[in-house]
């Protein structure tokens, strides 16, 4: 799928990490495709990691948790 013109990886990582869930120090999932195919791996997670935010991978998505609290595994 073909990217829009306007819509840079700068771009795009600003608005996944300034929507409302995140500035809530809530949750934001993206599948792993998406980031690859428009930011990249590497400049996703130093983002994630320059804010202070916590990311795991499960299935075909990275969960963040936009916030530095302790992440602990239920089950």
């Amino acid at each position: 799928m073909p990217m829009p013109d306007h819509l840079t990886p700068e771009r795009w990582l600003a608005q996944v990490f300034s929507s409302g869930e995140a500035a809530r120090g809530g949750i934001v999932k993206r599948q792993i495709a998406d980031v690859d195919r428009i930011a990249g791996r590497d400049a996703f997670l130093a983002e994630v990691e320059r804010r202070g935010f916590q990311a795991v991978q499960n299935g075909r998505h990275y969960v963040v948790f936009c916030n530095a609290w302790p992440i602990r595994r239920l089950r």
